[in-house]
Parts: C-alpha cells; structure tokens; sequence
C-alpha cells in the first residue's frame, strides 16, 4: 500500500498518547505520504516539535499568532493544503472546543476553515471518556460528519483500566490509508444489516442476544467510506446513524429478512453483520403472562427465515458477505456455512469468554472459496476497514470496475 503525494495534516493535542503519534508520523512517511503536523501549546509538554519536524521533513506550526507563519494566511494554507486532517490524541478539551465551533488557537481555526475530512482519535481517562458531556460533544462531531476513531479499551497512563486509550499508530495508519483507497466502491450499492433482532414473548418480554451493532454500523461506515451507496438495516440499537448512510430500523428477525431483501434488489454487495435470531416463540401473547406458582413456563418456537439463504437463493444475488460467530471449532463452522449457503465470503470471530459482543474490539478470519485471512484483535472501526478493503478486493476480483 502507499500514499504517495497524500497530504495529511496531525494535530497534536495535550495527552500522554502523544509520544505515539511520532510512530504514526514515521509509519505515514514510509509509505511516501507527505505529513505536516500542528501541535496545540499543551502537546509541547509531552513532544517538541523539533521531534516531529524531523520525522516529518516539515516546520511544525504551534502558534496562530506565529508571524511568520500568518503573513500569508498560514492557517488558510494549511487548512487548504490537507486532504485529511487527523486529531490524535484529541483530548477532551480540544473535542469540547471543536464540538463548539472555537477557533482559539491554530489547531481548532484550521479544522474550521478546511474542507477536508477530519478524523478525531479521543484518549482520555475512561471516567473522563464516559461523561455526559464528553459524550455529548463527540455526539455532536459525529452528526457533522466528523469521524470518530475508538478509543479502544486497555490499560490507561493514569493506572485505570478501561474505554479511552487511543487506537494504536498502525491502526490510525490503516484507516487513513483505507479512506484514500476507499473510492474503490464508488457507485456501487452496499447493503449491511447490523444488531441483534428480538422476538416478544408478550407486551414486555422477548428473546434477543448480545449483539451491541457496533461491528455492523463500523462496517456500514467503511463501506461508505469506500465510495459506496449504503443502506443500514438495523436491529434495535442505541447507535448513532454513520454520517451518509441511510437507515432502516427493525425489531424482529422476520422484519429483518422483508428490509434487507427490499434493500438488497439491484444491490452490488451485501454484508451480513447482524446477529439474526434463529427462532422466535410460535405465537406472542397478547397480555402480560403471569407466574404459574412453581409451573415451567414452555414456549413453543418456530425457526426464522434464513436471510441471507435467501438472498443466495436468487440468480441475480449481490457479493455475498455472511458472519459466523462461533464459540468453538470456528475455523470448521466457518468453512462449512460458506459452503452450505453459497457465499462469497465469511467472516468468522470466535465470541467464548466474554470476545465478541458488547465490547469495542474484535477478531475476524476471513475464508473465501480458495484463500483466507486473520484479522488480528483491533478496534471495530479500525477492523472493518480492513474487512471492507478484503471485501473490495475479492468483488473487484470477480466482477471488475463498473463500466
């Protein structure tokens, strides 16, 4: 991979994790990416900017009152002169005053006035991480089409354990490389189902399963990013909408199945990310039930439509792309579901011992029809770029360019 004559601009914010953006610095310009960094007077505590003009070839801006810099509207310059802008670590003090639209020092007044994509990378305290506020303000930078990257979970500077460590060097790399190569879908029809379905017992019960969707949403924005058109279908989650992508909710594996058929007619790929019940009680109850005084309570259920059997079912169906959460023999489940249902490709993760579900990182292995991949643990943004880079490769392999 390369980015040759890519230009990237770092902005350096005050934060421990600042120490691995030189790595990042590096791991850019090895791939012949040319690389300008602003630092915020709070980053100088941590890294000069000596360390970061050596590493990227170029003077490094702290200042917006540097003279010489400003004599040609330095910081217009730069804001136009990036194709990406990547905050890393964005503390949460620069996420605040970026969400608010400040524009007090270099940093903040070139995000303002560049129309290039701007990615944040937030590191911070895991109890800093989950405040309301922090939460409201990256909230707020999501809706405005500002990419947010992780933070993962882990071992923090401060001796915590928890959400708030910045994604590492070579993950950061990653989704900047994928985000240049990303127009490789453009005008292609992508369809990604996410979440876990429920099926109601009554009015106030249902069966359902762990599925958080952050896995299915991380791809839906990487497809996105890859140039595609993208429909979500969503089970019932509490995530935010990806930026460009539209969205349709669903609650049960049978609304499930009617949206992404729908969505899926004349659709190039379809990934199947969702964690699909594969039953449902055969009847809901119209009221409440009640306890039955020591009695087992026995539902009746009935199996689920197979979604994505049905879509290969069809002679015209898109790249099809299913998941295989396995609790063990993953490797054999993989291959034996990519057969029996005819797909294109799966990607398996193996979901024992609390892996999987309900946290931010992932693993995936993905099989096709004569190769396969590991895709090591690593945030699910970060990760379903990757997959969707896997994914690009084996359709373009098979289908070519659009015409």
């Amino acid at each position: 991979m390369t980015l040759r004559q890519r230009r990237i601009l770092i902005g350096v914010t005050g934060g421990i994790a600042a120490y691995k953006i030189c790595e990042l610095v590096r791991r850019l310009r090895d791939l012949d990416a040319e690389v300008r960094v602003v630092m915020t007077e709070g980053a100088t505590h941590f890294v000069t900017p000596t360390t970061f003009q050596a590493l990227s070839g170029q003077p490094v801006r702290v200042s917006l009152w540097d003279e010489a810099g400003e004599a040609a509207m330095g910081h217009i310059e730069l804001a136009k002169w990036a194709e990406r802008i990547l905050v890393a670590p964005a503390s949460a003090d620069t996420i605040a005053r970026l969400a608010h639209g400040f524009a007090n020092d270099l940093l903040s007044t070139v995000v303002l006035a560049t129309a290039a994509p701007v990615y944040v990378a937030p590191a911070m305290n895991q109890q800093m991480w989950a405040n309301l506020a922090v939460q409201a303000n990256v909230g707020t930078l999501r809706t405005r089409g500002v990419q947010v990257l992780g933070p993962a979970d882990g071992d923090q500077a401060c001796g915590d354990i928890g959400s708030g460590r910045m994604l590492e060097p070579h993950e950061l790399r990653d989704i900047l490389v994928a985000s240049f190569g990303g127009q490789r879908l453009r005008g292609r029809r992508v369809v990604v189902s996410a979440g876990p379905t429920y099926e109601d017992i009554d009015p106030v019960r249902f069966i359902g399963n762990r599925s958080s969707g952050r896995m299915g949403f991380a791809v839906a924005a990487a497809a996105r990013d890859a140039g595609a058109d993208v429909t979500l279908v969503a089970g019932p989650v509490a995530l935010p909408t990806p930026q460009g992508v539209r969205r349709v909710d669903v609650r049960s594996a049978r609304e499930m199945h009617d949206a992404v058929l729908a969505a899926a007619n004349g659709a190039d790929i379809y990934v199947g990310a969702a964690a699909v019940g594969d039953y449902r009680p055969a009847g809901a109850a119209a009221h409440k039930l009640k306890k039955t005084d020591g009695e087992p309570l026995r539902l009746e259920l009935t199996e689920n439509p197979d979604i994505i059997a049905a879509l290969a079912a069809s002679p015209t169906h898109p790249f099809l792309v299913g998941f295989a959460a396995e609790t063990r023999d993953v490797e054999a489940y993989a291959r034996e579901k990519l057969a029996r249902k005819g797909l294109d490709m799966i990607a398996a993760n193996d979901v024992g011992g609390g892996r999987g579900f309900e946290v931010a990182d992932n693993a995936l292995h993905l099989f096709w029809a004569d190769g396969d991949v590991a895709l090591p643990s690593a945030p699910k943004t970060a990760l379903a770029h990757q997959l969707m880079a896997h994914v690009a490769d084996r359709y373009l392999a098979t289908h070519g360019p659009r015409p």
